[in-house]
């Protein structure tokens, strides 16, 4: 462990037992037996007084076994994907700050002690490890490609973004955990807890760690197209959900330019000889014109609806208390 991480849990630790600060290390693991005992270890070193669960999720291998081994508290959730495990681990696990991470080995376990500190000290509700490779083996071309591309929509769209949206290393408040309704059955998860953070306004920070490559005998579960895929469509379904009068404002506007497109060459013949010689297209500019004008006045409906949910979530959160008062 690094010097200055050493130094930084010293730190924290006896402000954490003053305050009686339970942090919880969530592992959620599929056939990860060549990494699993090292992440426990790792995680165990740089967090002593944490409690570190492992969840396996239908593992084939001796993944289970090796993080008993390692000193983890083993748990098991049947439901293949990761965004099951989640939910299964922030429904089960009670605690005041939850580190979240992968089982693999990749991340940096000597950073965790300064997210932390920044969790305690600035009251945040959630501390990304915003990923750094050291190795083309370590962060793929694709995966960069495709994180970059997704960081980059989401920010777009929600006004505000991360560094890295796909990070599977973060920690999070207990209000965060418990008021998360965690909907995603796969690696679109992160997505959901940073759409989560952002439209509920929610304090969080970044801190930059080292990513490293998997150790032989771990391969990743991530697949690049089908995945992304995913997370891409997620995005567009909770830009849907929370935003529905820019979704739908958005889809009612381009019927609107459709229409006008299509009528202005009618407009001018009839306006030249009092003749509609198109009919046909006539009745399909005022298809397209009614069709965005219900498509607006859905969007304006949901977008009351989405709000009054928004309030109700916004209270839920408000009634549990910051991390580190």
């Amino acid at each position: 462990m690094h010097a200055r991480a050493v130094e930084i849990a010293e730190r924290i630790a006896p402000w954490a037992r003053a305050q009686q600060t339970r942090v919880a290390v969530l592992i959620p693991c599929l056939n990860e037996a060549a990494a699993i005992a090292r992440v426990v270890s790792d995680f165990r070193e740089a967090l002593p007084d944490a409690e570190i669960y492992v969840f396996d999720n239908g593992s084939t291998d001796a993944t289970a076994e090796r993080a008993a081994e390692a000193g983890a508290i083993v748990r098991r959730e049947p439901r293949p994907g990761k965004g099951h495990v989640v939910r299964r681990m922030f429904a089960d696990v009670d605690a005041d700050l939850y580190l979240l991470v992968d089982g693999d080995a990749t991340y940096e376990a000597a950073a965790a002690p300064a997210m932390v500190e920044m969790m305690l000290g600035q009251q945040l509700d959630m501390v990304v490890g915003c990923r750094e490779g050291e190795a083309e083996a370590a962060y793929r071309a694709g995966h960069r490609f495709g994180n970059a591309m997704l960081t980059g929509f989401l920010a777009r769209v929600f006004g505000r973004g991360f560094s890295d949206i796909l990070s599977g290393y973060r920690v999070m408040s207990r209000r965060f955990v418990k008021t998360f309704p965690c909907l995603s059955s796969g690696f679109e998860i992160e997505t959901e807890i940073a759409v989560h953070a952002l439209t509920l306004g929610l304090p969080f920070g970044e801190v930059r760690t080292r990513y490293g490559a998997r150790p032989e005998g771990s391969a990743s579960k991530l697949r690049t197209f089908s995945d992304g895929w995913r997370i891409l469509r997620t995005m567009i379904n909770l830009l849907r959900q929370e935003k529905p009068a820019q979704f739908f404002g958005g889809a009612g506007a381009v019927a609107a330019l459709a229409a006008v497109l299509l009528a202005a060459p009618l407009v001018r013949t009839y306006v030249e000889t009092g003749l509609v010689p198109r009919f046909p297209t006539a009745i399909l500019c005022t298809g397209l014109m009614i069709i965005a004008l219900l498509t607006f006045c859905c969007g304006l409906i949901l977008d009351s609806v989405s709000r009054s949910r928004m309030e109700a979530r916004r209270l839920a959160y408000l009634r549990w208390d910051a991390p580190g008062s």
